[in-house]
Order: C-alpha cells, then sequence, then structure tokens
C-alpha cells in the first residue's frame, strides 16, 4: 500500500508542475486557431477599394540645379 501512495503523490506532483505548460499550450493553440480564422475570413472577404476611385497623382517638376539660372 505504501508503495501505490508514493506512485499517487509523485503523479500529483507531476501534474501540478505540468498543469501551467499545458494551460499555456491550450491557451496558445486557441490564438492560432482564432488568428488563423481571422485570416481566412478576411481572405474571403472582397476589398473594400475595389469600387472607390485611384487617388489622383501629379507629376514632380524636377528641381532647379543648383546655380541655375531660372
Amino acid at each position: 500500500m505504501n508503495t501505490f501512495t508514493n506512485f499517487l503523490a509523485i503523479a500529483a506532483l507531476f501534474a501540478l508542475v505540468l498543469l501551467p505548460a499545458l494551460i499555456g499550450l491550450a491557451r496558445e493553440r486557441r490564438i492560432d486557431r482564432e488568428l488563423r480564422a481571422a485570416e481566412n475570413e478576411r481572405r474571403a472577404e472582397p476589398p473594400e477599394t475595389a469600387g472607390a476611385a485611384q487617388p489622383v497623382t501629379a507629376t514632380r517638376r524636377p528641381y532647379p540645379r543648383v546655380g541655375a539660372r531660372v
């Protein structure tokens, strides 16, 4: 009987040591699942700016050279 109680004590200590790591692993997997679902949802939606007007681009004048007469 003494051996069985020793085994239970060691198993309980082992579980207490592993519990935080297992909780952290489960949390990381949940976050990864949520991020993957959000990425898939973002890819599935049509882009919001597809029908929007294109921005106006102005041509730049070159800077005058130093010492050049204008």
